[in-house]
């Protein structure tokens, strides 16, 4: 949790902002320490975040939040823009499920959803490697390829502190990006960037 914490952010809060409507009601799930809500915040917009992790939530600065799991919260309140980030959406598929079940459940029938995910081109190129951003030192130890998936172990360092994330990700062809989104009630809208790490969806 630590580390989240000292993370900077990297352009969500710009891509977000430059995609919705000004002052929207924006939900955010997976927030974390409100890296990117806190911004989002500030550029007028009415936020709230959703996370299961107390510790995390608890550096929020203050923001309105809830503590729940991604994949069981269901708010009795719809909002104007459902941001899932930090791309969640590569997580293990019957999650990625569940997750956009939420996404539709919160989003207002006018409103938009807004997803970071891997780049497609990402996993092909993903290999041992080391980058510093603002400070943090990433080291990519291992990138083990099992057909769509890729096990990842990073360890991150910040001085003389070292974390170790294992986690793995999951490749989203855009067929099935496609159909995952439909059965969850929901419609692609179109690519945010040009690498299509940032797309929009809305509902149907």
């Amino acid at each position: 949790m630590e580390y989240y914490s000292l993370l900077p952010t990297m352009g969500e809060p710009e891509i977000v902002h430059a995609a919705v409507p000004g002052g929207a009601s924006v939900l955010e799930l997976g927030c974390g320490t409100g890296r990117i809500l806190r911004p989002l915040a500030a550029l007028g917009h009415r936020v709230h975040g959703v996370d299961e992790s107390p510790a995390m939530l608890e550096r929020m600065g203050g923001l309105p939040a809830t503590l729940a799991r991604l994949q069981d919260v269901r708010l009795d309140r719809t909002f104007d823009v459902v941001l899932l980030a930090s791309t969640t959406l590569n997580g293990e598929p019957s999650l990625r499920r569940a997750f956009l079940a939420t996404c539709r459940h919160h989003v207002d029938p006018g409103g938009l959803v807004v997803f970071q995910q891997n780049a497609p081109a990402w996993f092909d190129a993903v290999t041992e490697s080391s980058a510093e951003i603002a400070g943090i030192r990433r080291v990519v130890r291992s990138a083990l390829r099992h057909g769509d998936r890729v096990d990842l172990v990073v360890d991150y360092h910040v001085g003389d502190r070292t974390w170790t994330h294992e986690f793995p990700r999951y490749a989203i062809t855009s067929r099935e990006l496609a159909r995952n989104l439909r059965e969850a009630g929901l419609r692609f809208d179109g690519y945010l960037t040009e690498d299509r790490s940032w797309f929009t969806a809305r509902p149907v």
